[in-house]
Parts: structure tokens; sequence; C-alpha cells
């Protein structure tokens, strides 16, 4: 039995997230000099991704 055409995954997982995980974000921060040692990671502020 063949598998229907709506369920083959063709390409699915490309293209850009427009969401970052929190451990990219801290090394986001780190990059652009706004995070603090000792920070917390919980709470952090919205980040835009580099493009």
């Amino acid at each position: 039995m063949s598998k229907h055409n709506s369920l083959k995954a063709v390409g699915s997982a490309t293209g850009k997230r427009s969401v970052l995980k929190r451990f990219e974000r801290v090394k986001l921060l780190k990059q652009r000099g706004e995070w603090k040692k000792g920070q917390s990671p919980i709470g952090l502020p919205k980040t835009k991704g580099e493009d």
C-alpha cells in the first residue's frame, strides 16, 4: 500500500524559523554584548535573528 500524496513530506522542514530557542537567544545576546554574566536565562528579551 502506498502513501497518499498529502502525507508525503516534501521540503516541509525547509524555511526560515521566526522563533529562536533559548540557547540561540543567549548566544546572540552574548555576541551583541547585551548578556551580563550570571544573568538568568529565564525571561529573556525578544530578539530578532541575524538575517
